[in-house]
């Protein structure tokens, strides 16, 4: 890499940051925190907390095919292109289809281009009231909710947005309760690698999960140490990124 382009990657990586909230939103129904480490500054990973028009809260996390620039250009493309839907619509699989023509618009300009213009995504929106939530998932890793004592995955609904049709089928509905820890993150999280190539793995991801006592910020700072002690010091060669939310009351501040 020559001194131009390492300056372009630097801009590149700060006006990337520049668009990723710098910190989650204050509910009054959760607390949330946010993780997120960009391999070589910049790369495909993102994320964010969106109000809607119908005073829910919308949650996304999702990761654009590639590293590096390339991907950066995309996620920008994506992120806003999503902010812009969420401020006129409230439909999971509205933003579903949205977001997977516009992404398909891309791959037929180009078939050299055409495998970049792809992501994962899980898209929820909660009611604060209720704690309902209703929710896709394009291909991204499972989100984990942690409820006495046992996981419930998010599994995948859908394919990754950018490569087929959405079905009708993919928008799913889930209902939080009190004391639910609720865990995203990015595939960066569990394909960490130690010095001998063994990933980090999502059951070493599940077993920090299930054990840890802490709070919310306390459970990211463990989980993010623990890939780094897994990985023996080294630069992450993926995008990582975890989300941990935690449920504290139900509607109207009553318990649910």
């Amino acid at each position: 890499m020559n001194e131009l382009d390492g300056l372009d990657a630097r801009l590149a990586g700060r006006v990337q940051q520049l668009l990723l909230p710098k910190s989650p939103p204050v509910c009054d129904w959760s607390c949330i925190g946010v993780r997120n480490i960009m391999a070589d500054g910049l790369g495909g990973d993102f994320f964010d907390f969106l109000p809607t028009v119908d005073d829910c809260q919308a949650v996304m996390i999702g990761d654009v095919t590639g590293h590096g620039i390339s991907a950066s250009v995309v996620m920008s493309l994506l992120y806003g292109y999503i902010h812009a839907v969420v401020e006129s619509i409230c439909s999971p699989l509205a933003v579903a289809k949205r977001v997977n023509t516009f992404l398909k618009s891309f791959t037929a300009r180009s078939e050299c281009y055409d495998h970049l213009f792809s992501a994962t995504l899980f898209f929820g929106i909660v009611e604060p009231k209720s704690l309902e939530m209703h929710y896709f998932n394009a291909g991204h890793p499972a989100p984990l909710v942690h409820r006495n004592g046992r996981l419930i995955p998010l599994e995948a609904t859908a394919p990754p947005v950018g490569y087929f049709d959405i079905p009708e089928s993919s928008v799913k509905s889930f209902q939080f309760r009190q004391n639910d820890r609720w865990l995203l993150y990015s595939d960066g999280i569990t394909e960490t690698e130690d010095a001998g190539g063994m990933l980090f793995g999502k059951e070493r991801l599940e077993r920090l999960l299930l054990s840890h006592d802490g709070d919310h910020l306390e459970f990211l700072d463990q989980l993010l140490g623990a890939t780094r002690e897994f990985s023996g010091g080294a630069s992450p060669r993926d995008d990582c990124t975890a989300i941990a939310i935690d449920f504290h009351r139900g509607p109207q501040g009553k318990l649910p």
